[in-house]
């Protein structure tokens, strides 16, 4: 500041100084003037010299900026007062602005706090009204869970019961005599007095119950599970007048999922050949049954309930899964005279827990053989006569045909769930043994060890146990299913089909999985079990259903142009000579053969090569009574539960095409009322036999349900 006034200072002095230089200098010369004549004037007085003016100037300069010094001085005194009163105010304002900061801050604080105070007594009250709600709607729960429990606790496992009541009919336009379930395999051919007749009848007997129990873990849950109905059949069952009829087992088993998805059940279950609802389950929820009322379901679906262990590994799209399973071999053949015979199971044990009960046993009488018997008459003559020696076998059928099992079924299935709809894939191991007798056949049990008459030799050797060995075959097949919605949550389309050399158990007609070759050892018959499925649900109380399936066995003729023997007819009576070729052995001896000497016995004819039926439908197996109505049977002196059917026609296949609905009348908190009406064609092809001849039949059913399900 003090730099800028000396400078202003300097400045004016240098501008005074070049103006009195200016003034101190001579004037221009004045042009000349015109003359006129001059005018004395006085003098006038003599003015300060250029000195005095200078020293003037000077001096006056001088003290102006003495005065500007002064002044100057002033002003930087007041500069620095003002400036340090600036700063004084500098540092106040700086006080003040941090003493209004804090306070904004304090006001800040306290707004947060009061916003914070504000937000906690919100958030009280609502958590109030929470707690409250809460607290209402636990307690209505608790309430409803007294009132209304879904499931029952017991220490630390949870109970639930299920099942329901069933009030249902059938009428068949041929008779079966089967109650509800069809026997399919039994379907009557036409030639049988059951196919004039229908039937009806009315059954609770599908009534059900269950009971789960589950019990977690802090590795998995474990479960157990039981499902009964009334299906059973006693010893002393009947419809006279109580219906007594008993509880049967349909699944019970036990069962350990891990928290990674292993699972590990066994008891008695569906067997992993049955189709799942998704992945691999044994739930009876997620098997997918057909939606028929028959509780025999409908033919080629393929399933059974029989104990099995199994191993389930699942992921998010696929399941894996491999079960040993309880084996039963199904077993039908013809033999023919010399077919040896061969042991592969029984009708269980007496003092086991198998039914060792036989539902028939059929005798059969036969002439064995002939005699001879002197007869003396009454002029004291003797004479020879034939007397015929008779024998009886008795034909036993077995309620149950237990066989003797080598081994589990084995049975492997892949189940993929790839966002649209659900595959699977599987495949079932078996394996059959029995024990054959080479030295016991038909001919060898009806005529061992006896001589013809004629010919001096044995017809038949005599039945021995020398020689018997053990056989073995192995059986399985490969099936699979899908099933698909065509229009999500309204139309689904299934299909289920498996083939293989001995799996015919597991279809629903129970066809047979062996039959007996010629050296009577098991022979496999090949398989085929097929299902379509379509169901609607038009809306979600109305459900529709169509199945149309199929099971076949295929034909096993083994004893068509063969080199077995036929089985032996009875014999003719012969009289022949005691003396080797007095004459000729023959059944009218005349008085001159008798008078030479002689004596009666039996003579067989020799039996046909090739001729008798072998193995499973046979061409050469004898169908003639298939194409008319066969004779009424008789127990003694009875008659009327005895229908006739001699058609031996073995099953080729058994076709159905079922349809029907189920209409849910309520679904709700109390149950579940639903009501069902379903029809079935069916039919039942036999093997053509000899001469071509075949057999049929054809049966049309009619099922109506009202159930009442447990919520």
């Amino acid at each position: 500041m003090n730099f800028k006034l000396k400078s202003a200072a300097a400045s004016v002095l240098a501008i005074s100084m070049v103006a009195l230089s200016a003034n101190a200098s001579d004037p221009a010369p004045p042009p000349p003037a015109k003359k006129h004549p001059a005018a004395k004037k006085a003098k006038p007085p003599a003015g300060p010299t250029t000195e005095e003016l200078i020293q003037s100037l000077r001096h006056d300069m001088q003290g102006q900026i003495d005065g500007l010094k002064n002044d100057l001085a002033d002003k930087d005194s007041q500069l620095k007062a003002a400036q340090q009163a600036a700063a004084n105010a500098q540092a106040a304002a700086d006080r003040a602005n941090a003493a209004a900061s804090a306070q904004n801050q304090a006001v800040v604080d306290n707004t947060t706090a009061v916003n914070t105070l504000q937000s906690t007594v919100t958030d009280l009250k609502g958590n109030q009204a929470s707690l409250a709600t809460t607290v209402s709607d636990e307690t209505a729960k608790i309430k409803k869970e007294i009132d209304n429990p879904t499931v029952l606790h017991y220490k630390g496992v949870t109970l639930t019961p299920g099942g329901f009541a069933a009030a249902e009919t059938v009428y068949r336009t041929k008779a079966t005599g089967g109650d509800i379930p069809t026997a399919f395999s039994a379907l009557p051919y036409e030639g049988a007095d059951a196919y004039s007749l229908s039937e009806f009848y009315g059954s609770g007997r599908q009534s059900r119950i269950s009971l789960d129990a589950a019990g977690k873990t802090n590795w998995g849950t474990m479960h157990g599970y039981y499902e009964a109905d009334w299906l059973g059949t006693g010893i002393t069952s009947n419809n006279n007048q109580s219906n007594s009829y008993v509880l049967r087992q349909r699944v019970i088993w036990a069962s350990a999922e891990t928290n990674s998805r292993w699972k590990f059940v066994g008891g008695q279950m569906w067997s992993l050949a049955t189709e799942d609802r998704k992945g691999i389950s044994n739930d009876s929820a997620d098997i997918m049954t057909p939606l028929t009322i028959d509780p025999n379901y409908v033919t080629g679906f393929v399933w059974t309930r029989q104990y099995g262990f199994r191993v389930v590994k699942s992921f998010n799209h696929v399941s894996f899964g491999i079960a040993a399973e309880n084996p039963q071999l199904l077993y039908t053949a013809s033999l023919a005279g010399n077919t040896p015979y061969a042991v592969l199971g029984s009708a269980g044990a007496n003092g086991g827990n198998y039914n060792a009960a036989v539902s028939a046993s059929v005798p059969t009488t036969y002439i064995q053989n002939y005699s001879n018997q002197a007869v003396a008459d009454s002029g004291g003559f003797t004479a020879n006569i034939s007397v015929p020696v008779y024998n009886t076998i008795y034909a036993n059928t077995n309620i149950t045909n237990i066989s003797f099992n080598q081994a589990p079924d084995i049975i492997a299935k892949v189940a993929i769930d790839p966002g649209w709809g659900h595959w699977e894939i599987f495949g079932i191991g078996r394996t059959a043994h029995e024990t054959v007798y080479p030295g016991v056949t038909t001919n060898s049990v009806k005529y061992g060890g006896i001589k013809d008459i004629a010919t001096g030799l044995a017809v038949a050797a005599s039945s021995t146990t020398a020689g018997a060995y053990a056989n073995s075959i192995d059986l399985g097949g490969l099936g699979g299913s899908l099933r698909v919605p065509l229009i999500p949550n309204v139309l689904t389309f299934g299909a289920k089909g498996l083939f293989g050399p001995g799996v015919g158990r597991y279809g629903a007609t129970t066809l047979s999985d062996t039959t007996a070759n010629a050296a009577g050892e098991l022979e496999p018959i090949h398989n085929v079990s097929g299902l379509f499925t379509l169901e609607a649900n038009p809306t979600p109380r109305f459900t529709l259903y169509f199945n149309y399936g199929g099971d076949y066995a295929g034909r096993e003729d083994l004893g068509t142009g063969s080199t077995i023997a036929s089985t032996l007819g009875s014999p003719t009576a012969e009289f022949c000579p005691t003396t080797k070729g007095a004459f000729g052995c023959t059944t009218a001896p005349t008085a001159a053969d008798v008078a030479a000497g002689g004596t009666w016995g039996g003579h067989w004819s020799t039996p046909a090569v090739g001729t008798t039926a072998v193995g499973y439908g046979s061409r050469l197996l004898s169908n003639s009574a298939c194409n008319t109505l066969a004779a009424p049977g008789y127990s003694g002196s009875s008659t009327g539960y005895y229908p006739g059917g001699s058609c031996g026609a073995q099953t080729r296949d058994v076709q159905e095409a079922t349809g029907g609905y189920w209409y849910d009348i309520y679904k709700g908190e109390h149950g579940r009322l639903r009501q069902s009406v379903q029809y079935g064609y069916a039919v039942r092809e036999g093997w053509s036999g000899a001469g071509g001849i075949g057999a049929k039949g054809i049966d049309n059913m009619f099922w109506t349900s009202f159930r009442y399900y447990l919520p």
